[in-house]
């Protein structure tokens, strides 16, 4: 797993910067009803997303969090005034305070199922009745788009996916939340290249290929035997589901 503490420097020129954000952001909101007055964002990170949603609807008044503080502080010099350190599966709100709720690469990174459930149903605690959350699912299948790095790390062991769409779902309705529609982004700037999945996988980005290990060497051998060691395949499309809460009564 990735230290987040760490990643916060690096992390938007990593992960497709302001482009991949303002496709992320121009997705959530489509799913967002326009009437909504504010909106909050769990695991924010460095608030690239968070200030797009800002921004792009002005009387919307949103809210991030995040629990890293290197990725807290980053996002409240974009959002002054409106970002707080906090556990996503504890927020410091009260029941029914947010028209939307939002968790952008979040639950994939949940350690247990029991987690994911425990922050969906934080996420409709303080959603209002009516209102509608939205959050991605299925990434790691988002990252695997049939190319020739995806036939070479085919074999490698994985996690069970925290987020998988149908799970969420699941959980979703435990806490009175029902679908109320779907949406897919891309991810400007995320292709990998043989050269850049072989950093990934030293760094630490495969969770069940640790840095060092023989099996993941074995990987990068295979990786640099590909060609094209510098182009990137093609960028993956993210998922997107929502959740409307039920009225009250």
């Amino acid at each position: 797993m990735l230290d987040y503490e760490k990643e916060a420097a690096a992390y938007d020129a990593s992960r497709g910067g302001e482009p991949r954000a303002e496709a992320a952001a121009t997705a959530v909101l489509g799913l967002v009803p326009e009437d909504a007055r504010n909106l909050l964002d769990t695991a924010c990170g460095t608030g690239t997303v968070t200030r797009r949603l800002a921004v792009a609807r002005p009387r919307l008044r949103v809210t991030g969090v995040d629990a890293a503080h290197s990725m807290t502080r980053m996002a409240a010099a974009r959002l002054p005034g409106r970002v707080i350190r906090t556990d996503s599966r504890r927020l410091p709100f009260a029941d029914g305070s947010f028209d939307a709720v939002a968790s952008v690469w979040l639950l994939h990174l949940a350690d247990s199922g029991a987690d994911v459930r425990d922050i969906v149903a934080e996420c409709a605690r303080v959603l209002r009745p009516g209102g509608v959350y939205v959050t991605t699912v299925d990434k790691a299948a988002a990252h695997d788009v049939g190319s020739d790095i995806d036939a070479v790390l085919a074999p490698r062991p994985r996690r069970s996916a925290r987020d998988a769409a149908d799970q969420v779902t699941a959980y979703a309705g435990e806490y009175g939340l029902v679908p109320a529609g779907r949406s897919r982004f891309r991810g400007h700037g995320q292709g990998r290249s043989p050269r850049s999945t072989v950093a990934d996988l030293r760094r630490g980005w495969f969770t069940r290929l640790a840095p060092g290990d023989p099996l993941t060497e074995h990987f990068v051998t295979l990786l640099e035997a590909l060609p094209g060691q510098e182009v990137p395949r093609p960028e993956p499309r993210f998922a997107l589901r929502a959740f409307r809460k039920a009225p009250a009564g």
